[in-house]
């Protein structure tokens, strides 16, 4: 492999718009012809990259909840992403793609519990659609901690990608680094170079014109010391992937040139992480910034309160995860006292429903492995009822929702309506109710623009499933009853 070469990274990811109710995207006018923006988003992104054969060329992550919307919308698009990393185990025996936390949730403000649950899901989610398991992991919005990274570590995920500014000190982001984790093991960071992502990401005229940006841009990254002695050097450019012909028109066509062709006169080569590794293992070592993200240069500010990254007063954010987390506490606290007496490790239960969500089998059946023994239908749907609650409660804390200035957008009121969910599966599982509670807490996240109150977000989503009760009272899981075994 020539001691040149760069990556491009692309994070494909769009927020939940499914309505929690009934799983369907309602009708979005600004997305007009489409009915949606996934579909809009699809047809002026993954499509048409996909047919380019980009996902072959680049390192690249596809959100689960995405994937599983793209899987049902559009199979063939779906299959030729998976088919282009398979390419690549074939040709080099490791692949381009890499997986990511399962709900996009912050994970340095998630706690041990959910991180592990983020982080497995992820992983099988992965290994379902891409049949291997991932060497890699992206985080959502690059935030870590040690803490995370252990949990990726001890299950098995070897690198990921951060911004330069999440290391402690200066690094030389032209190689990986080995960062210590807290038991004694490394995990590898590729440090993406600042400038050019910027580039990329933020700056349109830059990217017209692929074989400039390479010979103008790229190339003089590249330090000439370490080219003098032959000393390898990387240089990964991390971006959203939907600005590939989305956000910016006919960068997908950028994209292709740049990956297939313009840096071939140069001594430069297109690779991605796994396959960098396979060849010039880390040699470095750095420690991180704990609770730092690529998107807010304040920590993790963003996603909790107060924060300059966004516009006007950040307080709804900081009361809505007072809400959240309370509610969080409740839900655990049922879910373990109901599950006790049945299953010995009720978290692990938790980390394996990710085989029911992704259709590999059904809740009976799992439960029962887990409980050792047959269990009666109605402590069956019970419990699978609470599993479903935990399933909202981590959909819940989907970082979207905490990430825009202002309550009154789509992904906030979804991750309100993520939470009524959990209560609904709750009090129809153990006649508890905590409807009061949560109300009341939601009751201070309101809308600076147009009034709106969570709570009120709260409470119709609650009336609306009182219309459905039907629905919900026979098919805990659409498509499949509680009981089943």
């Amino acid at each position: 492999m020539p001691a040149r070469a760069f990556i491009v990274h692309a994070h494909f990811y769009q927020p939940p718009r499914e309505d929690p109710l009934t799983g369907v995207i309602p009708k979005e006018i600004g997305a007009a012809p489409f009915n949606n923006w996934n579909e809009r988003i699809h047809a002026e992104c993954y499509r048409p990259n996909a047919e380019l054969r980009n996902f072959e060329r680049i390192s690249f992550n596809v959100g689960p909840t995405l994937f599983r919307w793209m899987e049902g919308y559009d199979r063939v698009t779906y299959e030729r992403i998976i088919a282009q990393d398979q390419a690549n185990v074939k040709r080099h025996g490791v692949g381009n793609a890499i997986a990511q936390g399962y709900n996009h949730t912050i994970l340095p403000l998630a706690s041990l519990r959910d991180k592990i649950t983020q982080v497995a899901w992820g992983i099988a989610d992965f290994k379902h659609r891409f049949g291997r398991s991932p060497q890699g992991m992206w985080l959502p919005e690059t935030a870590v901690d040690s803490e995370t990274l252990q949990v990726m570590a001890d299950q098995g995920i070897e690198f990921t990608i951060l911004a330069p500014w999440q290391a402690q000190g200066e690094v030389d982001v032209t190689e990986p680094y080995l960062v210590p984790l807290p038991d004694g093991r490394h995990m590898t960071v590729f440090f993406y170079q600042r400038d050019l992502s910027t580039r990329v990401s933020f700056d349109p005229e830059a990217t017209i014109n692929a074989d400039n940006f390479a010979r103008y841009l790229l190339l003089p990254y590249f330090q000439h010391e370490k080219e003098k002695s032959g000393e390898p050097q990387v240089i990964t450019i991390a971006s959203d992937g939907e600005l590939y012909g989305h956000h910016q028109y006919l960068r997908d066509r950028f994209l292709a040139r740049f990956v297939d062709g313009a840096t071939s006169d140069l001594g430069i080569v297109p690779v991605y992480p796994a396959l960098w590794l396979k060849n010039y293992p880390a040699r470095r070592t750095v420690n991180i910034q704990e609770n730092t993200s690529w998107s807010c240069h304040h920590g993790v500010s963003r996603w909790m309160g107060n924060c300059a990254c966004t516009p006007g007063s950040g307080a709804w954010k900081a009361q809505m995860c007072y809400a959240m987390e309370r509610l969080a506490g409740e839900l655990d606290r049922i879910y373990l006292d109901t599950l006790r007496p049945y299953i010995d490790d009720p978290w692990e239960l938790r980390n394996r429903y990710i085989e029911v969500i992704l259709g590999q089998r059904t809740a009976g059946s799992l439960i029962q492995e887990m409980a050792g023994r047959a269990l009666d239908s109605e402590t069956t749907s019970r419990i699978h009822l609470l599993l479903e609650a935990q399933r909202e409660r981590q959909r819940m804390f989907t970082s979207c929702g905490f990430y825009f200035e202002d309550f009154d957008r789509i992904e906030p009121r979804n991750n309100v309506a993520y939470a009524a969910q959990a209560v609904l599966y709750v009090q129809q599982a153990t006649g508890i109710s905590l409807k009061e509670q949560v109300s009341a807490d939601l009751a201070a996240v309101v809308s600076e623009r147009s009034g709106v109150r969570a709570d009120e977000v709260f409470e119709r989503h609650l009336e609306r499933a009182e219309d459905h009760r039907g629905l919900i009272k026979n098919q805990a899981v659409p498509g499949e009853s509680a009981g089943t075994a």
